[in-house]
């Protein structure tokens, strides 16, 4: 497990799957999420496997989740804000009727 090497002093809060995380100012959700012990930020589409970052500088894409409502949000390309809303993925995008 990951955690911070020096305590927070500004901090930023939100919540993932309904659970309230702290981050540091500045922080991405990547790292902010690591930091709190989060090990699984989505689940494959295939075998349903469990996926965490792997890159943390957006090319790998296994750190996407839901920010706000909005799929597949690259975290480690996102900075922490006061009051987000961040959500696991499971499966594939969804798809809302009348969109494409």
């Amino acid at each position: 497990m990951l955690r911070r090497l020096c305590e927070i002093t500004d901090p930023v809060r939100f919540s993932f799957d309904n659970r309230p995380i702290t981050a540091e100012r500045g922080d991405t959700l990547a790292a902010a999420l690591l930091a709190s012990g989060v090990e699984t930020f989505r689940h494959s589409v295939v075998g349903d496997q469990p996926r965490a970052p792997y890159c943390l500088m957006g090319v790998c894409f296994e750190c996407l989740v839901t920010v706000d409502g909005v799929q597949n949000q690259q975290s480690c390309l996102m900075e922490a804000r006061d009051g987000m809303v961040v959500e696991s993925r499971r499966g594939g995008r969804q798809v809302l009727q009348g969109q494409s």
